[in-house]
């Protein structure tokens, strides 16, 4: 979905976020984007949301990268994934 926006079956508003916060990672980010925002229905409370989780993600890659932190496989994913799965947070 995220390599193809235009095409990708979502709604508008999630479109205009989307687009948003990609264009605030790599500094791009302008008046006029926040403004379109706005136009797609968006309020304060969900751009700064979004761009709340979006600020973690870079600090949490650019660590990764930093550090050299170790990717699990697939298969560890998805084990990890079934055990959120079946039981949840705790």
């Amino acid at each position: 979905m995220l390599a193809d926006l235009d095409a990708a079956p979502i709604g508008e508003p999630l479109r205009a976020m989307l687009t948003f916060v990609r264009k605030v990672s790599r500094s791009q980010v302008t008046a006029d984007d926040a403004r379109a925002l706005a136009a797609a229905g968006l309020t304060r409370a969900q751009i700064d949301d979004a761009l709340a989780v979006r600020w973690a993600f870079n600090v949490i890659n650019r660590l990764a990268d930093a550090l050299r932190f170790d990717v699990p496989d697939a298969a560890a994913f998805a084990a990890s994934a079934k055990l959120l799965l079946s039981r949840g947070y705790k």
